[in-house]
């Protein structure tokens, strides 16, 4: 029964995803490769090897359907984190899927998600909190997990988010050109077959170090953003010095180290990508509750081009 739940919502996930893409804008470049929706015809998966499936350096083996089951992730190293609460490892009910189905056992997550490990229970509770109430929106998955999710567990998988230590988990690499690539059904973009090359424009393409472990959700496998060459020493500036006036430095409320504190969030080693989803949802006023206020006015004055400077820099600090 869980296996079906999950391939529903698989599926409903895609079907809404189309609804959190922010509409393009005249004059705006299109934003489809930060808010990832899956491509109708995806090249179709690489059978590889049926039976059980391993990552390097664990004792643990799984089949692909329990790799793939949302209420029940693959824990590949188990003595590598705290005793996992159970809407961490299994979900709540038929609603809420296990959180490290997203975010990994890890915490990090995939770029399609968000990192969580090391943030404050405050920060953390906080957004729950709003995605419940609705001031913080995220049509594909968390309005509803919001939702559906009590506050005991919502403050349960804070607590054990916030024991995990954050490490350097995407490297962010720039360049003029990067592969071809497509969104798979799971929202991950992934190089296309074939090996071709396309200008990088400007967008943030992100995928993964190695395809066949990010698809069996390995905790010791990350990903590569590549960024407009430029990018990283622009967002410096911006991140560091407002841009001479044009916003606020990101030091005076996430902290000179960019680790954040209290209800503000670690910004340093995220995925660009979700960086430049949440500058955007901020500016549009999907993100609406904790700090909304504060980020809506150092937002506003920022171009699309600060907006992706800003997020190649943040995702090249180690944390």
């Amino acid at each position: 029964m869980k296996k079906l739940m999950g391939a529903a919502m698989l599926v409903s996930l895609g079907a809404l995803a189309m609804a959190a893409r922010p509409a393009q804008e005249p004059g705006r470049p299109d934003l489809s490769w930060a808010f990832p929706v899956a491509d109708k015809n995806p090249p179709a998966p690489s059978a590889g090897e049926s039976g059980l499936k391993q990552v390097p350096g664990s004792a643990k083996s799984y089949t692909q359907a329990q790799i793939d089951d949302l209420f029940n992730p693959p824990d590949w190293f188990p003595d590598e984190h705290p005793a996992m609460p159970a809407v961490v490892a299994h979900g709540g009910g038929t609603a809420v899927p296990a959180c490290a189905s997203c975010h990994l056992m890890n915490g990090q997550g995939h770029p399609e998600s968000a990192d969580l490990a090391g943030m404050t229970v405050d920060y953390l509770t906080a957004q729950m909190a709003d995605f419940k109430s609705g001031a913080r929106k995220d049509p594909v998955r968390m309005s509803a997990i919001g939702k559906a999710t009590s506050d005991d567990d919502a403050r349960q998988a804070a607590m054990w988010f916030s024991s995990l230590k954050p490490a350097a988990w995407v490297q962010v690499m720039e360049t003029d050109m990067v592969p071809k690539t497509y969104v798979s059904a799971g929202r991950m973009r992934f190089a296309a077959p074939g090996g071709a090359m396309e200008p990088i424009g400007d967008r943030i393409i992100t995928v993964p170090q190695d395809p066949a472990l990010a698809a069996l959700r390995d905790p010791h496998s990350g990903f590569i953003a590549y960024v407009p060459k430029g990018s990283i020493a622009k967002g410096q500036m911006l991140v560091e010095t407002g841009g001479q006036g044009k916003t606020t430095p990101c030091g005076i409320c996430h902290d000179d180290s960019l680790d954040g504190s209290g209800d503000t969030p670690r910004i340093a080693g995220l995925h660009p990508i979700y960086i430049v989803r949440q500058l955007h949802n901020f500016q549009s006023g999907a993100s609406a509750g904790n700090n909304s206020d504060m980020m809506t006015g150092v937002v506003q004055p920022l171009s699309d081009e600060d907006i992706l400077d800003i997020a190649a820099y943040l995702g090249s600090v180690k944390p």
